[in-house]
């Protein structure tokens, strides 16, 4: 069984092109474009693809259930506290007692250090994964960002850093973190990789895991693999038959 601001994974971005004549807008924080995308006759490549189960993963050893609050795109933690403080459900309701952890993926190194402290704030609860991107697979990828400044109003190329992170399958993030008996709250961020991971987990038995999802869509030209509103559509409505609940989502929903 089965939600910051941050860039997370501009996997979104395909190429650095002309086009990009204006400032990219990360929600007021982040400037960046991934460069890990070919553009090839107007088809965009990601650095891998859709890979929706394996039998090398590990699955997990515990027991006893307990919610797993997955935040994709957590920037600089604060959604964690939310979560603590009961904005996505009274977590007393948990099983086992109130029983919870949470796992947040950021892939913008720039968070390291509100991260690292926003795990120690929760001792064992809260696991970082930093310079970590979520996507459907798993390979290395680069993107250009501001190191020092996430406000700052660079264009792409100009006084960026390119800097390397590696991507990480939600899928087998489900399948190695989560048990059936769990209740699975995933809030997805990722400036427009959700049109490539959301219709490869509908296609992933892991997906069955999760209890609710909130995903912020944004623009689907973004994504890497050429989905399209419509293919995104369906895969949500694959996922709600299969029992997950997806409500409307925007940052100030909630």
């Amino acid at each position: 069984m089965a939600g910051s601001r941050s860039l997370s994974c501009l996997l979104v971005l395909a190429a650095i092109t002309a086009s990009m004549g204006e400032n990219l807008r990360s929600k007021g924080q982040l400037r960046g474009a991934l460069d890990l995308a070919k553009n090839t006759g107007g088809l965009h490549m990601g650095p891998c693809h859709c890979e929706i189960d394996s039998g090398s993963w590990t699955r997990p050893t515990r027991t006893k259930p307990r919610c797993v609050f997955i935040d994709l795109g957590a920037g600089t933690g604060k959604d964690v506290h939310a979560w603590a403080n009961n904005t996505y459900g009274p977590i007393s309701g948990c099983p086992n007692g109130g029983d919870w952890e949470a796992i947040l993926v950021e892939a913008n190194p720039l968070f390291k250090a509100q991260l690292e402290a926003v795990s120690k704030q929760y001792s064992s609860k809260v696991t970082a994964k930093v310079a970590t991107a979520a996507y459907m697979c798993e390979a290395k990828a680069s993107f250009y960002l501001d190191t020092k400044d996430y406000k700052a109003n660079a264009l792409p190329g100009q006084e960026l850093n390119k800097v390397e992170v590696q991507t990480l399958n939600i899928n087998r993030l489900l399948t190695e973190s989560t048990i059936p008996g769990d209740w699975v709250l995933m809030k997805m961020d990722v400036e427009g990789a959700e049109f490539d991971i959301v219709p490869c987990m509908a296609q992933a038995p892991a997906a069955s895991l999760v209890d609710r999802l909130y995903v912020e869509e944004h623009n689907p030209s973004w994504g890497l693999e050429g989905a399209t509103q419509a293919s995104m559509q369906t895969a949500m409505a694959g996922l709600r038959t299969r029992g997950i609940d997806i409500p409307a989502f925007t940052p100030e929903s909630l």
